[in-house]
């Protein structure tokens, strides 16, 4: 009989980096982002046909900071933990031995993170953002509702994900989220300087200080401007925060009703509202097309 000479399609496709051990995910080179702790590369799920993210992150880069692997395990626990449409869904992971890696696979959103693809489309509507805004609170009600309550603590533009083509949006990176007891209360200090509640930097908060990053998230998204871009140091911008003194970015923000809004998220923590009443806050309020809310930012 003949032999069979290999279809082309085979010879050109790109090949994997690497294979799970189940051998379902395959890892492309592509980079998709990198941050201190850990890689993203563009991954395939052989079994379902879809595109995944393939998180790595290299261990012995952490072998004198076990608190850092350790975070990343409660960031894996979680997320086996937590099913919501805004929620970013973990699918598998492991710990490669030989390669002293760790990796899990977790859902891909086709349009990366809010930060970058806010800046790709420089001209949204208010409606636009509002939507944006339901969701992502919505996410942070179901962590901070969740049992026990989960705070994320580090909340920014960057791990805000977007399926652009439908609108989706989804909280990931959850590597510094807490789970705190009955007492809601929290004693720790971690996150991204410029979206940190005042009173993270006291290390005794709840989960309101989440409240106050989805409002300085909404000033980016609204200005496409980080908040206290101004300062040119974390002194600074502690100082800053811890004074009262609000962003400069805040005065950029023509719209009055988004403005108000903004402020309500990011003011103190006694008057800061919870995830819930934000949701119900008139300013999110679905409604036809007003002249307000399609207006262009």
């Amino acid at each position: 009989m003949p032999s069979v000479s290999p279809d082309s399609s085979d010879q050109d496709r790109e090949p994997f980096v690497e294979v799970d051990p189940s051998g379902r995910f395959g890892r492309y080179s592509d980079l998709l982002g990198a941050g201190a702790v850990k890689k993203v590369y563009r991954g395939f799920d052989q079994e379902e046909g879809r595109d995944v993210a393939w998180n790595q992150v290299r261990l012995r880069k952490f072998c004198d900071d076990p608190s850092i692997i350790s975070r990343l395990f409660s960031e894996i626990e979680l997320l086996q933990t937590l099913k919501n449409e805004n929620i970013i869904v973990l699918y598998s992971f492991w710990k490669d031995v030989e390669h002293n890696t760790l990796n899990f696979i977790t859902e891909a959103c086709a349009s990366g993170n809010l930060r970058d693809y806010r800046k790709k489309h420089r001209h949204v509507s208010v409606k636009a953002l509002k939507k944006w805004s339901r969701q992502i609170l919505a996410g942070l009600d179901y962590l901070h509702n969740h049992d026990p309550c989960i705070i994320h603590r580090d909340l920014n533009c960057s791990n805000i994900f977007i399926n652009g083509n439908i609108g989706k949006v989804k909280i990931g990176d959850l590597g510094l989220a807490t789970v705190v007891g009955r007492s809601h209360v929290a004693h720790s200090l971690l996150g991204t300087p410029e979206y940190m509640a005042p009173e993270l930097y006291e290390e005794d908060y709840t989960e309101l200080v989440d409240i106050y990053s989805f409002g300085m998230c909404l000033l980016e998204m609204a200005t496409m401007e980080i908040p206290y871009s101004e300062c040119d140091s974390i002194a600074k911008i502690y100082k800053k925060v811890t004074s009262g003194v609000k962003p400069k970015a805040i005065d950029k923000v023509s719209d009055p009703d988004l403005k108000a809004f903004i402020e309500r998220c990011i003011g103190q923590p006694r008057a800061r509202p919870s995830a819930s009443e934000l949701l119900k806050d008139p300013f999110l309020a679905e409604t036809e097309n007003t002249e307000t809310d399609s207006t262009i930012i």
